[in-house]
């Protein structure tokens, strides 16, 4: 890794805390390797064991779930300086469950979770804040997946929407955002037929709730209870 991928490693959650000289040295020791993804490509698939977890450099990744008939559910985006895959890779033993697949074209650096678990031989600080950033990773990560359980809870398509983009607005700070999924994804993500969500959206708009283009929302009133 170069001098460049060093700031640019830097800057990520995995490796804050680190200036740019110790991700070189934590390299050092790590190792890892970079990889390029085409679109639509799969990164990994369901049934296998992995060792190696994901650092997304540029482009998306997304993590998703299909059953044998072919219906695909996205439980998550994984985005510029995010991981992928460090839970099961911190259980080898385990098959993964999900596919994850390239978004659009995109890098990704690996690194042996072993190798990143294992404090080295010259027992370096940053090493320990690498592993303290990994759990506070995998923290905030079952944090997502219990709020697409939260999401997804309402019965109606109105619901599982008001839920999500309400939970959106309060996370940007704005009532004008742009969620991380074209209608497709967004429609896998909270369970529901895309034809209904698109319609649902619609229904929405034209009752002044909201204004949407493309994958920017602006939530416009409130929904009469």
């Amino acid at each position: 890794m170069g001098a460049v991928d060093a700031v640019q490693l830097s800057k990520t959650a995995l490796f804050r805390g680190a200036a740019p000289r110790e991700v070189e040295e934590m390299l050092a020791c790590l190792g890892g390797r970079r990889r390029s993804f085409a679109k639509g490509e799969t990164i990994y698939r369901t049934g296998e064991r992995v060792t190696a977890l994901g650092l997304v450099l540029t482009g998306s990744v997304l993590i998703q779930s299909s059953d044998l008939w072919g219906n695909t559910t996205v439980l998550d985006s994984v985005g510029p300086g995010q991981i992928f895959a460090e839970t099961y890779a911190c259980t080898p033993e385990e098959p993964l469950m999900v596919d994850v697949v390239a978004a659009e074209p995109t890098q990704a650096l690996f690194l042996t979770v072993e190798r990143v678990l294992t404090v080295c031989s010259h027992t370096c600080a940053h090493h320990a804040r690498l592993v303290r950033n990994l759990l506070a990773l995998s923290a905030q990560k079952n944090l997502n997946l219990s709020r697409k359980i939260f999401h997804t809870s309402a019965r109606s398509i109105r619901g599982r929407l008001l839920s999500y983009l309400s939970e959106q607005a309060v996370r940007s700070g704005s009532r004008s955002f742009t969620i991380p999924y074209n209608r497709q994804q967004l429609a896998d993500y909270l369970n529901v037929d895309r034809s209904a969500l698109s319609n649902e959206l619609g229904k929405m708009a034209r009752e002044g709730l909201l204004r949407t283009e493309r994958s920017r929302f602006t939530l416009l009133g409130e929904e009469e209870p």
